[in-house]
């Protein structure tokens, strides 16, 4: 392989240096902040000014808030259970502490000269756009690595609007999935370091351990950059043992460092597969160990033998994971009751595969896998054509690992459109040269403008939109513009207001807004480590009147919500036409549930439960 190098011949040639505001746009810090700044203020006016709620639309985003004030209550660093979630002892939860931290210092710093409330408001405004700066700073340095200062600011331009088209940084969105999308994009652009120093490969290795450490949705990625630094490291030798050393140095004593810092000591011999646990911690500690290890006493063998010490590596590393975590090399949500994968699972848009969503919403294909599937056929067009072949290997091989995830659950789409922007800046690049050069040249200009075009999601979004309304049908029309009036807002929980703190059965999108706007328990929310509540709550709706008051009474049960609108009460009571939520729907009340007031303008009918006399 030939050494990365940045684009000089396209698009960096060096030139005079200029002053004004054209000079400080050729520097990256400046420039950079420029950027950053800019489009922080367009998403705090445009997306505040909509906003109904402080807190994002994700159900998630409001599970967060709701982990965080349970430490500002006092709950321990360690003590990561929800005790107000499932059955009787709680939901030990799998986030991490990492995202809670920043979020209450930010809480408890306005709290200092502001009501509570508006200072959740000011925190969770804050926090996610806060990240806009070190997601933008590591995409504008990848650009500029690979293309220049053109590339710098063409990469700046499509993180930024892909950005704003997305949810994941607007205010509210204390999800960890914008801090995820800056650390895929740091260990991307420390990978791309034409110098090949030691310092960028050390904080590839950290921001590794850190995304690892915050969720497990990136795992998958963050092997595909180990495998991609031991790959380097096999192909050049000596040339890149320090990179690799620094690496899998950095990595091990981060992971360590992790490690020890947020998972509860009687926990370190547990594995779970949904985080950091003892799993991850020994395999990413061991590989990163092995490859510092290789990079010393490996690197000036020949390159086959390089391979061989390579392939011992993995053979070390996988046969770890056979013995200590078998059970991570396999679907994290394998061992999922099969009716929460039926009833739960599948309708989760997000945890969605591509060939569902063709199926269910083909409209939108483009928006999720368009500029993903462009960018790999770039890369791989530029191999073919022996240019500037290190780039392209090091993207196509990311790009078709975080596609793949894509594949899988729809949610990892962003991370690949994150990656596209690289490949497709660079294509952006040379045939806008190729188009200055030949300003009548009218096809050229074109085919630039359709590159363009292809390479924004946002576009093929638009597209795939317009080609939806104009294939609707009247009957699709009167059912998007019926109203439908809110299960979870504060208003439709008030009825829950003035009763003692008890056990709520309801919908399991309800869970997360009755956590927060009461002080009750809930039985279901939407997490797989709380089965056997949302299993009894979907058992208490398919039940038959009788037989429900069974599962009421089995597990403490003081309220029952019902939401006809909800998808999945619809379906349970498609399901069971004389279970619990049809009769319900039907208006037959059995006589141990009390209807309680209900708000007006709302969906939610609330029963408090009151035991049959024996």
């Amino acid at each position: 392989m030939n050494a990365v190098q940045p684009i000089a011949n396209a698009s960096s040639v060096t030139t005079a240096p200029r002053g004004g505001l054209g000079g400080l746009l050729m520097r990256l810090w400046p420039t950079v902040n420029i950027y950053s700044v800019i489009l922080a203020a367009i998403l705090l006016v445009t997306k505040l000014s909509t906003a109904t709620d402080y807190v994002g639309p994700d159900n998630d985003d409001g599970m967060r808030l709701i982990e965080v004030r349970d430490l500002l209550a006092g709950q321990g660093w360690f003590d990561l259970m929800q005790y107000r979630l499932g059955l009787e002892g709680g939901t030990l939860m799998h986030w991490s502490r990492l995202i809670d931290l920043p979020i209450a210092s930010l809480i408890w710093f306005f709290g200092l000269f502001a009501p509570h409330e508006t200072a959740e408001a000011l925190a969770l405004a804050v926090w996610p756009v806060s990240l806009v700066l070190p997601a933008m700073l590591a995409m504008a340095v990848a650009g500029r690595r690979i293309g220049g200062v053109a590339g710098m600011h063409l990469s700046l331009a499509m993180t930024g609007l892909a950005i704003f088209t997305g949810s994941r940084f607007a205010p509210g969105a204390i999800d960890h999935h914008n801090a995820q999308l800056g650390l895929v994009a740091t260990m991307v652009v420390m990978l791309l370091d034409p110098q090949r120093r030691g310092w960028s490969y050390a904080i590839a290795g950290i921001a590794a351990a850190v995304a690892i450490a915050i969720g497990a949705e990136t795992t998958p990625f963050v092997a595909a950059v180990c495998l991609t630094v031991a790959l380097l490291w096999a192909w050049e030798g000596q040339n890149f043992a320090v990179a690799a050393g620094a690496f899998g140095l950095a990595l091990a004593i981060a992971i360590s460092m992790l490690f020890v810092a947020t998972v509860p000591p009687r926990l370190y011999s547990m594995v779970t597969c949904d985080n950091l646990s003892l799993g991850y911690y020994s395999l990413a500690a061991i590989g990163g160990g092995l490859m510092l290890f290789s990079a010393v006493f490996a690197s000036r063998l020949r390159r086959p033998l390089r391979f061989a010490a390579l392939g011992l590596v993995g053979a070390g590393v996988l046969g770890s994971a056979m013995v200590i975590a078998p059970q991570c090399l396999s679907d994290p949500l394998a061992g999922l009751d099969p009716m929460l994968v039926e009833l739960w699972l599948r309708n989760v848009s997000e945890a969605q595969s591509a060939f569902v969503l063709a199926r269910t919403d083909p409209f939108s294909i483009g928006a999720f896998y368009a500029a993903g599937l462009f960018g790999i056929a770039v890369c791989i067009f530029r191999i073919v054509r022996r240019d500037r072949m290190q780039i392209h290997l090091v993207l196509l091989f990311l790009l078709i690992t975080s596609w793949a995830i894509a594949l899988v659950q729809v949610r990892g789409a962003t991370f690949s459109n994150l990656l596209s922007i690289l490949p497709l800046a660079l294509l952006i690049i040379d045939i806008r040269r190729i188009s200055n050069s030949d300003s009548d040249n009218v096809a050229a200009a074109f085919v630039y403008i359709v590159t363009v075009l292809a390479s924004v999601p946002a576009a093929w979004a638009v597209a795939g939109g317009l080609v939806s309304l104009q294939m609707d049908n009247g009957a699709q029309k009167k059912a998007a513009a019926a109203k439908v009036l809110s299960c979870t807002s504060k208003e439709a929980l008030a009825p829950l207001a003035g009763l003692p703190d008890g056990l709520i059965s309801a919908p399991s999108q309800m869970g997360v807004p009755i956590l927060r706007f009461t002080k009750n328990r809930v039985l279901s929310a939407p997490y797989h480590r709380n089965q056997g509540g949302m299993l009894t709550e979907l058992h208490i709706g398919l039940a038959q009147p009788q037989e429900a008051e069974a599962f009421l009474k089995g597990a403490g049960v003081t309220v029952v919500g019902f939401c006809p609108n909800d998808p999945q009460t619809r379906e349970i009571a498609k399901l069971k036409p004389d279970g619990l939520y049809a009769e319900l729907g039907k208006g037959n009340i059995p006589p141990y549930l009390e209807p309680l007031p209900k708000a007006a303008e709302v969906g939610v009918q609330f029963f408090r439960y009151r035991p049959a006399a024996n």
